[in-house]
C-alpha cells in the first residue's frame, strides 16, 4: 500500500460525495473546477472522494451477490422439495383413483363385511375382519396422504414463487449496483486522466509522503509489541499465504475472485479456500464472522482488517508487513501493516496448531514496488485496464 489515497481502496467505506445538491438548489449542478485550478492537497481529496464512493458501491454489490447466491440455493432446495411432494401427490391420487375403481366395480363396500357375517369359521372371521380393518385403514391413510400433500405442494409452490420473485429482485439491484460501480470508477478515470503529468507526480508524492507518516504513527503506537516478528503460522495459514504470495503482481478488479485478478477480499478468500478453509466473501462479512485476535497475538496468514467500517482486507505476512490487493489501477503487492487505519485482525483457523521449523515464502522481486495511485499511473509492460 502507498499512503492517504490508497486508504479508500477496496470493498466499500463511508460515502464521500464529490457534489451534493442542497435542498433548494438549482438542478443543474455547477461546473467543477479546472484541475488546473485546484491545489495538490484538493486533488488528493477529490481522488479520495470518488474512491470512497466507489468501494461502497462495491461493497454493497458483493452483499447483494452473496445474499442472491444464498436466495438461489434456497430456491433450487424448495423446487427440489416441491417435486418430491408432487411425486408423492402424483401416486396418492392413483391409488385414490384404484380405490374408487373397485368401489364402482362392487369389489368393495358392504359384501366384504356381509362375508365376514355369514362366516361358519371364526377363526377365519377374525382374519378377515383384520384384513378388512387394514384395507379401510390403507384407504383413509391414502386420502390423509392426498389431502396432506395437495397442501403441503400448495404451500411449497407459494414459498418458490416468493424466493424467486426474491431473486428476481436482488438480481436486478446487483445490476443496478455495478452501474454505479462503473460509473463512479468512470469518475475516477476522468479526473486522473485531465491530471497533468506533474500534477499526477506530486500527487503520488504526498501520498507517499502520508503513507511514511502513518507508518510512524503506527510503530510508535506499540499495537505490535509483543508480536514476534517470526511467529509460525499454522499449516493452514501457510498454505493461504503462499497462494496470497504467488499472487503478488496480477492487477486488481473490483469484484474478482482470481485467478487472473483480484479485489481485496477476494484475494484473501480464494487464499484460504485453496489451503481447505471456506470463509466469507466481504471483508465486513469476515470480520464479522471470523474469530478476532490480538494484532499482539498475529501470526502470518491472519487477516488485518481496516478503516471503521471494515471495508478492506489484508493478509499478514510477518514483520510487520501485509500482502494485498489495493485498489483499481493497482497490483497485488507487499505493504506496511500499519499504511491504513487498522480496525483489527481476524484468524480463519483459530483451532490450528502453529508449525515448527517454519520459512517464511520467498518474495518476487518488485513485491514492495509500485505505485498505488490507481487509474492513470504507469503501469507494468502488458498491463491492461483493471476493469
Amino acid at each position: 500500500m502507498s499512503g492517504r489515497l490508497l486508504r479508500w481502496v477496496c470493498t466499500g467505506a463511508v460515502v464521500g460525495v464529490l457534489i451534493t445538491t442542497m435542498p433548494g438548489a438549482s438542478a443543474v449542478p455547477a461546473p467543477a473546477p479546472d484541475p488546473g485550478e485546484r491545489p495538490v492537497s484538493q486533488l488528493l481529496t477529490d481522488l479520495q472522494r470518488l474512491y470512497r464512493s466507489a468501494e461502497e458501491a462495491s461493497e454493497t454489490y458483493h452483499a447483494t451477490g452473496e445474499k442472491l447466491k444464498k436466495q438461489r440455493a434456497e430456491a433450487a432446495k424448495l423446487d427440489r422439495k416441491l417435486a418430491k411432494v408432487r411425486a408423492s401427490v402424483h401416486d396418492s391420487r392413483g391409488e385414490a383413483a384404484r380405490f374408487a375403481r373397485q368401489q364402482y366395480q362392487g369389489t368393495t363396500g358392504l359384501s366384504p363385511y356381509l362375508r365376514l357375517l355369514l362366516a361358519r369359521d371364526p377363526q377365519r372371521a377374525l382374519d378377515q375382519g383384520h384384513v378388512v380393518r387394514r384395507a379401510a385403514a390403507g384407504r383413509a391413510a391414502t386420502v390423509r396422504r392426498l389431502v396432506g400433500g395437495e397442501k403441503k405442494a400448495d404451500d411449497l409452490a407459494g414459498e418458490a414463487k416468493k424466493a424467486l420473485d426474491t431473486g428476481a429482485a436482488l438480481a436486478a439491484r446487483q445490476k443496478k449496483q455495478r452501474n454505479e460501480v462503473d460509473g463512479r470508477l468512470k469518475e475516477v478515470e476522468e479526473l486522473l486522466s485531465s491530471l497533468t503529468p506533474d500534477q499526477l507526480a506530486a500527487v503520488r508524492q504526498a501520498e507517499e509522503t502520508d503513507t511514511a507518516d502513518s507508518e510512524r504513527r503506527f510503530e510508535a503506537s506499540g499495537a505490535l509489541s509483543g508480536s514476534p516478528a517470526r511467529r509460525a503460522p499454522s499449516r493452514q495459514g501457510d498454505r493461504a499465504l503462499d497462494y496470497a504470495v504467488r499472487q503478488i503482481g496480477r492487477p486488481y478488479e473490483w469484484g474478482a475472485e482470481g485467478p487472473e485478478r483480484f479485489d481485496c477480499s477476494g484475494l484473501t478468500q480464494q487464499a484460504w479456500a485453496h489451503a481447505g478453509r471456506e470463509i466469507p466473501r466481504t471483508s465486513q462479512e469476515q470480520w464479522a464472522e471470523l474469530r478476532r485476535i490480538p494484532l499482539t497475538r498475529l501470526r502470518p496468514g491472519d487477516l488485518i482488517v481496516y478503516f471503521p467500517g471494515a471495508t478492506h482486507v489484508a493478509m499478514y505476512l510477518g514483520d510487520g508487513k501485509v500482502v494485498q490487493a489495493p485498489r483499481p489501477g493497482a497490483r497485488v503487492k507487499v505493504s506496511p501493516i500499519g499504511a491504513n487505519p487498522v480496525l483489527g485482525a481476524v484468524r480463519p483457523d483459530p483451532g490450528g496448531r502453529a508449525m515448527r521449523g517454519y520459512t517464511p515464502p520467498r518474495l518476487p522481486a518488485g513485491a514492495t514496488a509500485g505505485s498505488d495511485l490507481g487509474y492513470g499511473s504507469a503501469q507494468a509492460p502488458g498491463a491492461t485496464d483493471s476493469r
